[in-house]
């Protein structure tokens, strides 16, 4: 098959199957076909493409012709949407484009704050009131493990281990890890189990760990709602997702080394690192207890 007939085919597959506009399409197109070329130049078959493959061509957009994140964003979706189709197709056995991590276009550098304004937002919150228990423990959680709204939106009871301190996170592109937490979060955590839950929940029976007024799964948007209350209380400038960075960050800052830190957050970012690497969950327990100074004694 030449690289004019299977851009044609995905084309239409784009059209037809995954029902994007037309416009949307031919972009599509156009950057599987610059994708293609490069290939071929290269002498690379389109069945030996593996992750480090993309990388390499993304690093070819990037460095070579310049590209700007908006363009390698644009360039990581329609690879993800070229991969579909050629597993589909049994081209592929898997989606390796599914790896990549889109770059934020025309992204500052992440705001993170210090400890101390970690916590001084922590202890706006009013826990004398019931809500307040569950905001004290969902913040302290989502600080303490780097969790993104949606995983702490989604933690279920059953992957929640207190006694171990761990979690079992389900993040982007529906992969697990486990995650360790600190002494405070626990604390925290037991509290609104013992005391809070059971008065929101009363009968029924809800699989996720936090909950709102009317013992219904919290959603990101009452997260976040709940949160940007916070932030004005406490005169900060920050999102839900700058505990993420922040946690990262203090990380780093205490001296756990790089790859430990993507294994904690979940990241598949091939840019960052050029493969994978796995750490034993025993190395970032204690990886965390040694190195993340923030609330975890």
């Amino acid at each position: 098959m030449t690289i004019e007939d299977l851009l044609l085919r995905f084309h239409s597959d784009t059209v037809s199957v995954e029902r994007l506009s037309e416009n949307s399409a031919a972009t599509y197109e156009e950057c599987a076909k610059i994708f293609l070329n490069w290939l071929q130049s290269e002498q690379i078959k389109l069945a030996a493409v593996n992750p480090q493959v993309l990388m390499s061509y993304l690093i070819w957009r990037r460095s070579i012709l310049k590209c700007d994140d908006l363009t390698i964003a644009k360039d990581i979706s329609a690879l993800r949407a070229l991969g579909s189709y050629l597993v589909r197709q049994n081209f592929w056995e898997e989606n390796h484009a599914m790896l990549l991590d889109r770059p934020k276009a025309s992204r500052s550098l992440p705001k993170v704050l210090s400890i101390e304004q970690v916590d001084k937002l922590l202890d706006m919150i009013d826990v004398s009131e019931p809500l307040g228990i569950r905001d004290r423990a969902l913040f302290e959680l989502i600080y303490s493990c780097g969790l993104r709204i949606s995983e702490a939106a989604g933690l279920k009871v059953e992957n929640l281990h207190l006694k171990e301190r761990l979690l079992i996170v389900r993040g982007k592109g529906d992969k697990e890890r486990m995650v360790p937490f600190g002494q405070s979060a626990k604390e925290k955590l037991e509290q609104y189990l013992m005391e809070v839950r059971p008065l929101l929940v009363r009968n029924k029976v809800v699989a996720e760990v936090f909950v709102n007024y009317k013992g219904e799964p919290m959603s990101r948007k009452g997260i976040w709602k709940n949160f940007k209350a916070l932030e004005v209380k406490a005169g900060l400038h920050a999102k839900v997702h700058t505990l993420r960075h922040s946690f990262a960050t203090h990380l780093l800052a205490g001296g756990m080394d790089l790859r430990s830190v993507q294994e904690l957050l979940g990241h598949s970012d091939l840019a960052t690192t050029t493969i994978y690497t796995h750490v034993d969950d025993k190395q970032l327990r204690e990886g965390h207890k040694e190195f993340f100074p923030g609330h975890n004694n």
